[in-house]
């Protein structure tokens, strides 16, 4: 994606991008947006919330404009409801699912984990930060960077464990067994505003 060299804490304030800077972001942050008229209160109109809905989205996973539409376009043309498969096929990112696991403190940690080559995917390396896993796809770290990733994992307080992986700390070892369900992904998403974005 184009790199974003700004203030994570902005995009925080602007759209609601929780863990760009930091999983421990506090609560304390303004949360009126960014900029001298931040906090004025004005109705947004239903395409200014749909814009920031998908933003929003966009932004928390690190994907570019062009590849995000690409997701929906795909979503669209399968089965089942658009926006839930556009957020599966978003979290079965291997930058995201090392994210998850625990192996990086942001996403934008893990996508330099994979691309500098740490990451094998069923025994083979993998630094395409978009490669989309499959169920039954292992992830494992190579055996000369499993010391960089221990400090990593050290350094993180996972409050958090996901149901659609299976993690092993000490063998740093990541199974995809699934793709998430929706109600196993952030609440706070409103995929329905983004298909609203694109039909228009």
């Amino acid at each position: 994606m184009a790199k974003y060299n700004g203030p994570t804490n902005k995009l925080f304030r602007n759209y609601g991008v929780k863990d760009l800077s930091n999983r421990k972001l506090t609560s304390s942050m303004r949360q009126n947006a960014s900029g001298q008229h931040g906090a004025l209160r004005k109705k947004p109109s239903d395409y200014a919330l749909q814009l920031k809905e998908k933003q929003k989205i966009r932004l928390t996973y690190l994907v570019s404009e062009k590849q995000f539409a690409k997701y929906y376009e795909n979503a669209s043309r399968k089965t089942g409801v658009t926006g839930t498969v556009m957020l599966q096929t978003l979290e079965s990112r291997l930058d995201n699912v090392i994210f998850r696991a625990g192996f990086a403190i942001t996403r934008r940690q893990a996508r330099q984990i994979v691309n500098h080559g740490h990451v094998l995917v069923n025994g083979k390396k993998v630094d395409i930060p978009s490669y989309l896993l499959k169920e039954g796809d292992v992830i494992t770290i190579k055996e000369a960077s499993k010391g960089y990733i221990k400090t990593v994992v050290e350094s993180i307080d996972m409050a958090l464990s996901f149901a659609w992986l299976a993690v092993d700390n000490s063998e740093f070892k990541i199974t995809f067994d699934r793709v998430p369900n929706r109600e196993e992904i952030d609440p706070e998403f409103k995929e329905q505003l983004v298909i609203e974005y694109y039909s228009k």
